[in-house]
């Protein structure tokens, strides 16, 4: 079996264009999607799901579910079916899993491998080879996984070793992370006792809420000023569930930031998640004075979800608090791209996590901005931006990295002269409609 590599770069320019309107619906939610898949996997029945994000990413983690025992059948309707092996239940697989450019569902897998008897090698592209696994494997250990083969500093591809009885843990996170909370939830599911993971700052909880949507028993509960105690009882009776995935954030904030810069503009983005440890970027663009509006308020799925009006605005810099990052750590490239156009500077603190992302976001952030004339410093774990006229006629190095090509191709709209990215291929990972929904909205690609 070939592993995904991309050799062949595909350049793609945008340009100004006039006002930006129109409704439309971003994919679903990259979080929800990968983990409806993986609690579809672990209960017993047929778990339904509409809004599935059908990027890359996510299909590699619906492939790794079949690979595992799992049956997951694409309705015509574009709806989706996983009939589950069950928890303790899964089957051996007769070969590598391979998760291309996809962390979290990498990551996620990992941890359910760790709580069952089998033996699964994990691999993935070049970027996805370069990403820390250290830190999930760690925790793993500890609840009695056996890391068998590795490549340096435990990167993949690696082998996983997984244990028919895990081991009940107090885990302290190192730091606010989703993916090795989510890692040691899913292992401790086969666990006969009591998992609890402690964070000092509160990361994303999309798999609390989606454990206790399938009908685990989990509590999660302040832990300090900014943090969460989650405990979780191990083997509980998994039901499926009907699951509509909401529009992830991340991807709704392409289409929003872009309203908000090109002049004239007003554009609805239907069903958007907001979920409140995830909209950060909403609260920091509120703060810089964008006009932007929710209605329709409603829950899918144990997720908040609204339709959001986002309309042309005079933005301000602003300063951004560190603990603000884990709610919006995606968001930073399209958030410096937005503070390139506001009236002062914009002062980002605390993004040490985006230097382990797809790529050093924080470097290539810095350099697409500089590229595009847009004056910008790191200062430590810190992004200064001053805002003012883009001038753009740059040319970005992507690095492999679908946000920093669509936070690009979105300052291209609105900058006096054309940006082009290095490579496109990629923006399939999470959002493969980009190109087209942004035309539809009167975007200017070439």
């Amino acid at each position: 079996m070939h592993l995904s590599d991309h050799n062949s770069h595909a350049p793609l320019s945008a340009s100004a264009c006039g006002p930006l309107k129109g409704r439309i619906r971003p994919p679903g939610d990259k979080s929800v999607s990968h983990r409806s898949l993986i609690l579809g996997l672990l209960a017993v029945g047929e778990t339904k799901i509409t809004g599935l994000l059908e990027g890359e990413d996510v299909l590699r983690t619906a492939d790794a579910c079949r690979h595992l025992g799992a049956k997951v059948v694409r309705h015509a309707d574009g709806g989706w079916s996983v009939w589950g092996a069950g928890l303790g239940s899964l089957m051996q697989p007769s070969e590598t899993l391979d998760f291309g450019n996809a962390g979290t569902g990498s990551r996620l897998m990992m941890g359910v491998v760790a709580g069952h008897p089998i033996v699964v090698r994990f691999d993935g592209d070049a970027s996805l080879r370069k990403r820390p696994m250290k830190r999930i494997l760690d925790p793993l250990l500890l609840q009695g996984a056996q890391v068998l083969e590795q490549a340096h500093d435990g990167r993949l591809p690696l082998v996983i070793q997984g244990s028919s009885e895990p081991l009940p843990v107090e885990y302290k996170t190192p730091v606010a992370s989703a993916q090795i909370k989510s890692a040691v939830l899913f292992c401790g599911l086969n666990s006969p006792g009591q998992t609890t993971v402690i964070e000092v700052e509160a990361s994303r909880d999309h798999t609390e809420k989606m454990l206790a949507y399938f009908g685990a028993t989990i509590k999660s509960e302040p832990f300090g000023p900014h943090g969460r105690k989650i405990t979780l009882q191990g083997r509980p009776e998994l039901s499926p569930r009907v699951v509509n995935v909401p529009v992830d954030p991340s991807s709704a904030a392409f289409p929003l930031v872009a309203a908000l810069i090109i002049p004239g503009s007003r554009v609805v983005i239907e069903g958007v998640m907001t979920n409140p440890l995830r909209s950060g970027l909403v609260t920091t663009l509120l703060e810089m004075g964008a006009d932007i509006k929710l209605e329709n308020q409603r829950e899918e799925g144990g997720e908040e979800v609204a339709d959001i009006i986002a309309s042309y605005s005079q933005l301000r810099g602003v300063e951004v608090p560190p603990e603000r990052a884990p709610s919006m750590i995606d968001e930073y490239p399209i958030l410096a791209v937005a503070a390139s156009f506001a009236k002062g500077a914009t002062l980002m603190r605390g993004l040490s996590e985006l230097r382990v992302k797809e790529s050093d976001r924080l470097a290539a952030v810095a350099e697409g901005l500089r590229v595009n004339g847009v004056v910008n410093e790191i200062i430590g774990d810190d992004l200064k931006v001053e805002g003012g006229a883009v001038v753009g006629g740059g040319v970005v190095e992507t690095h492999l990295d679908h946000r920093i090509a669509m936070s690009f191709l979105i300052m291209g709209l609105a900058a006096q002269k054309k940006i082009t990215v290095d490579d496109e291929t990629m923006i399939k990972t999470s959002f493969p409609q980009f190109q087209s929904l942004m035309q539809e909205l009167g975007a200017h690609f070439s």
